[in-house]
């Protein structure tokens, strides 16, 4: 799909998810079903997703971190795919620098650094070394809840 001007205004008005596709038409001049056609076909090619997204800090218990990967091999996309499947793991970013890899995990009551390393990491070969960077506090960022 070609990502124009429209389909770009299309996308910020949908930063309000609750915003009906009407009244997104009706700002921008366009009919619904324009709109509606845009957003289906954003959503098929997974380039759009309309998911709720959490503050981590707001809910009890909760917290994020960044972990920096260093791997011992080049296959720097099967191993952001498998890192990917990983319990908390919001994301996982292919990235230049020191680290291969850069994750966003979401951590919660019961399951902690020691669980996500022990019982997650652990499992994938060919980690040479991580570091975690513990989100102390943030602005602005918001996650799909993945527990």
């Amino acid at each position: 799909m070609k990502i124009d001007a429209t389909t770009i205004d299309i996308i910020k008005h949908l930063q309000d998810g609750r915003r009906s596709l009407k009244k997104i038409a009706d700002d921008l001049s366009l009919s619904e079903n324009t709109v509606r056609s845009r957003v289906n076909q954003l959503q098929e090619e997974g380039i759009l997703s309309i998911t709720g997204l959490v503050n981590p800090e707001a809910i009890p218990g909760h917290r994020s971190v960044l972990v920096g990967v260093k791997l011992s091999t080049m296959n720097l996309i099967k191993k952001g795919e498998e890192f990917s499947k990983l319990k908390g793991v919001v994301s996982v970013s292919v990235v230049t620098g020191r680290f291969d890899l850069m994750l966003i995990v979401l951590l919660k009551e019961g399951y902690g650094l020691l669980e996500f390393y022990t019982e997650q990491v652990a499992q994938i070969k060919n980690v040479q070394s991580v570091e975690t960077f513990v989100v102390y506090k943030s602005y602005g960022l918001k996650l799909p809840y993945v527990f």
